[in-house]
């Protein structure tokens, strides 16, 4: 069949074979043009004839009836060659990433571009690092000699530090560990969930491992260990409890550091004022005007960085340059011969002459690395490419030669006052002191915009995989994917940000305390690296070991470091995170004691249609969307809804909205639509999935695609019951799912009903303004785009007549419903644990929970669900 996409596109050929296998359809592929796409299905059945409607569905996995390979598969061999596919209810157009993402392809213009690009978003907190690391290493526990020992020996840290943590293990190993082009720690988490049974959420269906971008590779007959490594994280409920608070940690230590990053990089930034002011009037000066910035930072979240994001990149373009052109001209003018220290003997030196004193100060060394972590949680926004290209060209270089610069100052003037310790700003020249000192400023603001957004991006995916309290989640841009604003914790991190800034004000305890929460992610990171290479990669566990010993070897060495500044300021990060996973597990926790409650007391609908029966049920006009959790049955709280108040809507519709253990779920693959009960029964349930860093939709343009992919699956399903020529009771006792695509175009449906048999089924996607057929059913007037899309599929004269009457009826009603309105019935639930449960489930579940669930934004308010229409249903869970 031919699709038409748009009048300035050519059409996109697409090629179905019936009855082949995968090498003949990849010869036949080949022997075509590069624009045609080629899709193959193996037919069970010995029809003669196989209908071309029914035949399309079912390559996407929609057809119960047929069996087939994915599509999939077939674009990561044939990708570079493939054209335009036609998928999910007809309606949908998607490309292959060569043809639909043409930015994304690597050419060397567009990594070069992505590089210039992330030095604004990934390499901000890393960058201005030199301004604190020598000032926090040199606070207490070593001075600066005449020997230079010290000095040349923390050099040599620095040196080796950067090279093996971000270089060595980030660029070349852990960046490699995405998860559909997807980082972080979440990202790690996710792989390892789709490859192991170690989720602790319940809800999972096979229907989901049938998406896209759930991909899992079979390990090698070889390779056994990585399996027995898998059966021994599934048999173990307490494995999985520990894995998932190790992610828990991880991801409150990134909470930690939005706190903590923006504090020091502003402070040490406007410190440079020491210089320039006496004593006294520096302490009155630096605190305030530190202050004064990060208000502003914090104010400004809300509007978003679209609008001044151009300029990051330049400003911290500016900054490596200069700190490279001063690290250059401190290393030829004071000492050339500074890159001796370079020399891994000088650390050992370093440790041998100050001893304990030199352990201790690793905890202000390893502040070198700090922001290393963008860099991978920052993957999704670039691509592996230009992130090693803009680290190992520019970034990399311009720290080595700042911290030298820096060294060679320091290795001929030993003797400072107090006052002004060892500092970036001592080795400035003072004719550039002041230009110097406002780009530090821009570019430590920057840096904390990083983070800040970095620390709302995992706060979302948390919430989405009910990690965390609901919380309002606000997209800024609708142009630029991901960037968000959450209201209450944006304000969080502003006060907590002042409060360290007037508490510590100094470098030394918040050096101690970012340092810590700094090196704890690095430490999470590398045992989900080492599972990742396990399960996923299945490499053998020996190399996984070797990677996990190695690497974390030198973390556990500056973690135990940081440990020792408790006292100084590294209990801060402590504390939040002590707090921070006591709410996520309690949360979690709960929510899936609610769900397995929700699972023991769900009633089937055979029980629900005798109620109907017995209490002489009324069905009112309009649509009735019951959320639930379930993925089967009918929820409790219905039952009592129904039970007490004997009436529910025209079209009854399950609402099931979830998350699957991948970033982001294609729109073609987002809806399961099923029928609960007879087709005259007009009841269905729909489970809308979203991956962890998708966007949920608004109330308006869910309720209209949720409406349509009702439609699409009314007419799939008369179809395929006319094809598969099998009797509604056999039918209704499968209860399978059909995938039906949404479209992200606002459109309208139509459906003529004038035509025959013989004629053509026609399902536009077009204008207002367009033409229109007369004898339509609308079922969603909206908006649509100028640009004109049809999509037309030509049935065969002797092909089943799917437009039977059944299916006009039940379309005609699902619109009668749409206009007499729609009501979201939703659960208002009160928690309380059992009699006789212990003390500290009682302190969690009847008050941590209850609390955290009284503050929190409520189910209606995230949806954003209509007020007028809502229709909560009280529920008392006994867990």
């Amino acid at each position: 069949f031919v699709a038409h996409a748009s009048d300035d596109q050519s059409p996109a050929v697409v090629h179905i074979l019936s009855g082949t296998d995968p090498r003949s359809s990849q010869e036949y592929h080949s022997a075509t043009s590069s624009s045609t796409t080629v899709a193959w299905v193996g037919c069970r059945d010995q029809k003669k004839t196989v209908h071309v409607l029914p035949l399309i569905h079912s390559i996407f996995r929609c057809s119960p009836s047929f069996h087939h390979h994915s599509v999939a598969s077939l674009l990561q061999q044939k990708k570079e060659n493939l054209g335009v596919i036609i998928r999910a209810s007809f309606l949908v157009e998607l490309r292959s990433s060569a043809a639909m993402e043409p930015g994304k392809r690597e050419t060397w213009r567009t990594t070069m571009l992505l590089a210039y690009q992330s030095l604004g978003v990934v390499y901000g907190d890393l960058s201005i690092s030199p301004l604190y690391v020598y000032k926090s290493t040199f606070a207490d526990d070593i001075t600066h000699t005449d020997s230079n020992d010290e000095i040349l020996g923390v050099l040599s840290f620095v040196f080796w530090t950067l090279t093996l943590i971000p270089l060595l293990k980030y660029v070349s190993i852990v960046l490699r560990a995405d998860d559909n082009g997807e980082g972080g720690t979440f990202a790690l988490y996710s792989l390892i969930c789709r490859h192991a049974n170690v989720s602790l959420l319940p809800n999972r269906q096979l229907a989901d491992q049938d998406l896209s971008t759930y991909s899992l590779e079979r390990p090698p007959e070889e390779v056994a260990d990585g399996s027995r490594v898998r059966r021994w994280l599934e048999g173990h409920r307490s494995l999985k409890t520990a894995l998932l608070v190790m992610v828990m940690i991880g991801t409150c230590m990134v909470i930690g550091d939005g706190v903590l990053t923006p504090v020091i990089s502003v402070f040490s930034a406007v410190s440079g004022l020491e210089l320039s002011l006496s004593k006294h009037q520096h302490e009155y000066a630096v605190t305030p005007i530190t202050c004064a910035i990060i208000v502003f930072l914090f104010a400004l979240q809300h509007y978003g960085t679209h609008r001044v994001g151009f300029l990051f990149a330049p400003i911290i373009l500016a900054w490596l340059i200069c700190m490279s052109a001063l690290g250059v001209y401190n290393i030829i003018y004071w000492n050339p011969q500074v890159y001796m220290a370079l020399n891994p003997v000088y650390m050992f030196k370093f440790l041998k002459k100050t001893k304990k004193s030199g352990w201790m100060s690793l905890g202000g060394i390893l502040l070198c690395m700090t922001g290393s972590e963008a860099m991978f949680a920052d993957l999704g926004h670039f691509s592996y490419s230009a992130i090693q290209l803009a680290f190992t060209s520019l970034v990399y270089p311009a720290l080595i030669l700042g911290y030298m610069g820096q060294a060679a100052y320091l290795t001929k003037h030993h003797d400072f006052d107090s006052s002004y310790q060892i500092g970036y700003y001592i080795s400035v020249p003072e004719a550039v002191r002041w230009p110097v000192l406002v780009l530090a400023i821009m570019a430590s603001v920057v840096g904390s915009q990083a983070i800040i957004s970095g620390t709302f991006s995992i706060i979302n995916q948390s919430q989405a995989l009910s990690c965390f309290p609901r919380v309002k989640v606000v997209h800024t841009s609708a142009k630029v994917h991901g960037q968000i604003y959450i209201p209450e914790i944006n304000w969080m991190l502003m006060v907590l940000c002042i409060a360290v800034t007037v508490g510590f004000r100094d470098t030394k305890h918040m050096g101690n305390a970012s340092g810590l929460a700094v090196i704890t992610v690095m430490l999470v990171t590398t045992c989900l690296t080492s599972l990742v290479m396990m399960l996923c990669w299945h490499r053998p566990p020996a190399l996984a070991l070797a990677f996990f010993v190695f690497f974390g070897s030198i973390e556990a060495l500056y973690f135990s470091a940081s440990l020792t500044k408790f006292l100084d300021g590294a209990w801060v990060p402590l504390l939040l995170a002590l707090i921070l996973v006591a709410v996520m597990f309690v949360w979690h926790h709960t929510t899936v004691k609610k769900y397995e409650f929700d699972l023991h007391n769900k009633v089937t609908m055979e029980w629900l249609l005798a109620l109907c029966d017995r209490l002489g049920m009324v069905r009112v006009p309009g649509i009735g969307l019951v959320y639930t959790d379930l993925t089967s049955g009918v929820p409790a709280n219905f039952s009592r809804f129904v039970t007490n108040l004997p009436a529910f809507h025209r079209v009854l519709v399950f609402v099931c909205v979830k998350s699957v253990p991948v970033p982001r779920v294609l729109p073609a693959e987002r809806y399961l639509v099923g029928r609960v009960g007879p087709p005259g029964h007009r009841s269905y349930r729909c489970i809308v999935r979203y991956g962890y860093r998708d966007v949920h939709q608004d109330v308006d343009s869910f309720e209209t695609e949720l409406v349509e992919s009702l439609a699409s699956f009314i007419r799939l399903d008369a179809l395929f019951r006319c094809s598969d020529a099998r009797s509604d009771a056999d039918y209704e006792r499968e209860n399978a799912f059909t995938v039906i695509g949404s479209n992200p175009l606002r459109r309208r449906i139509s459906y003529d009903d004038t035509h025959d048999s013989a004629s053509s089924v026609e399902i536009r996607v077009d204008s207002p303004t367009g033409s229109s057929r007369t004898n339509t059913i609308e079922l969603a007037a909206v908006a649509a785009p100028r640009v004109v899309k049809r999509v037309r599929f030509l049935v065969d004269p002797g092909s089943p007549d799917a437009e039977d009457k059944q299916m006009l009826e039940e379309l005609h009603e699902l619109c009668e419903a749409r206009e007499a309105g729609t009501a979201f019935i939703m659960g208002h639930s009160h928690v309380k644990a059992k009699p006789g449960s212990s003390l500290l489930r009682r302190l969690a579940i009847g008050y941590g929970y209850n609390f955290l669930r009284r503050n929190c934004r409520s189910p209606d308010v995230v949806l954003r669900v209509p007020p007028a229409s809502l229709l909560e249903v009280g529920m008392v869970y006994v867990l």
